[in-house]
């Protein structure tokens, strides 16, 4: 039996959700901006129609923008993600088995279902579905491997006369498209690879197809034979049915404005840590190395540069917030220099634990507080019901070193009072 995989790719995904409440917006060129409201992170179709170019600085367009009429949005991440968790719980209900890739793409494990379903009929009944209960609308590309499933998913972006879905079992469509195609495009190629295979006389997806697997190990590397072995329709990689457990959380944010003063600096670090502590305890692990990070502004030819970064391994693993930030807080002691105009800070937690699974330090009582685990329980309810926030009182409550947001849209699906009104 061969195997079917389908990748479902939403398509210029953080901007369609700030257009999907704006209705005003649907052919207007709309751009979503990086933290601080930086440099461009997201384009419309007619965005790119105007060549703007993704990571450009918005001080570099601006001239664009007014005469464009460009619309420009800060990073909204609560309403990406929600908009993301419904397209994903759509596809949960259809498929038999899926991977969540990104915030904005899922492999779909199809396999067998082509002897019930003729299989393009139902990619076309997946996009339909997903563009009618969302808004959001998606291309499907549907192929025997994953990597050939990526490239029918550009396809079916690129060329509209697909209907945005793509189906690429037979073996002849799958060499007319791989012959249409630069190898850059291939999945896992990138342009520092595909300089090297272009020096080989390796410049299309066929050319790579057709070379020799054993030949490609030798110069280059098993991942990417086995790419090699995906565009022949040899399914080398696998469906991932769990999500891998996570080595590291960082949470860091450059600053609204420079800070100086450390009790400052000390708030920025409590927020971090909060947030970090938070995932941390949603991944069921507890964590015994703690790391923070602080920097000055790199190009500002008045301040004069300071980075620098601490780790401190605790005693006792733990995912509490108060021992985590007590932690954190002694790095930083150590970090901070006075008279510096700090840009951005950051914390990492790294070493992680099951619960009840680690080697306790036979020298040392177990320092684990009384009551850690229901404490925290309750803190992570009471933020996820949102219907009430509660944090430590480190992190402050006026926080003028913020990220920038000046263009920041509603949080339309996770906020009462930011539901959009119809009148």
């Amino acid at each position: 039996m061969s195997s079917i995989f389908a990748l479902v790719d939403c398509n210029n995904f953080y901007a369609s959700c700030e257009k999907l409440f704006r209705p005003d917006l649907k052919h207007r060129p709309v751009v979503v901006l990086s933290n601080n409201d930086g440099c461009v992170v997201a384009r419309s179709k007619e965005a790119k129609a105007l060549g703007i170019k993704m990571g450009v600085p918005v001080f570099q367009i601006r001239d664009q923008i007014e005469q464009h009429n460009i619309v420009c949005f800060s990073s909204n991440y609560a309403l990406y993600a929600d908009l993301s968790q419904r397209v994903m719980s759509l596809l949960e209900e259809e498929a038999p088995y899926v991977e969540i890739y990104s915030i904005d793409e899922a492999f779909l494990d199809l396999t067998g279902l082509d002897g019930c379903v003729d299989i393009l009929s139902f990619g076309q009944h997946l996009k339909a579905k997903v563009d009618q209960c969302t808004g959001i609308t998606v291309g499907v590309g549907i192929a025997p491997t994953k990597t050939l499933a990526k490239l029918a998913n550009h396809a079916a972006k690129t060329y509209p006369a697909t209907g945005s879905v793509v189906n690429l079992m037979e073996r002849d469509r799958q060499r007319r498209l791989l012959a249409l195609l630069d190898v850059s495009d291939v999945w896992g190629v990138g342009r520092r690879l595909s300089k090297r295979l272009y020096e080989r006389g390796i410049y299309t997806a066929l050319d790579l197809a057709d070379a020799n697997s054993k030949v490609i190990r030798s110069e280059f590397s098993v991942v990417l034979e086995r790419t090699v072995q995906e565009l022949n329709g040899v399914s080398c990689i696998a469906l991932e049915d769990a999500v891998p457990v996570k080595q590291q959380i960082v949470c860091s944010r450059s600053f609204g404005t420079r800070i100086i003063e450390k009790e400052a600096l000390k708030e920025a670090i409590a927020k971090y840590m909060g947030r970090a502590a938070e995932k941390l305890r949603s991944e069921q692990r507890l964590a015994r190395v703690v790391q923070v990070f602080i920097r000055t502004g790199a190009f500002n030819p008045n301040d004069t540069y300071y980075t620098n970064a601490l780790t401190i391994e605790l005693s006792h693993p733990t995912n509490d917030s108060r021992d985590l930030l007590k932690a954190a807080y002694e790095v930083l002691e150590k970090l901070y220099r006075p008279g510096y105009r700090y840009a951005k800070a950051g914390v990492m937690l790294t070493d992680f634990y099951e619960h009840h699974a680690y080697q306790q330090d036979m020298f040392q009582a177990d320092p684990v507080r009384k009551g850690s685990k229901a404490l925290m329980e309750v803190i992570d309810n009471i933020n996820h019901s949102r219907l009430g926030k509660v944090f430590l009182a480190a992190q402050g409550t006026s926080t003028p070193w913020s990220m920038k947001r000046e263009h920041l849209s509603p949080a339309y699906t996770t906020q009462w009072s930011d539901l959009p009104i119809v009148r």
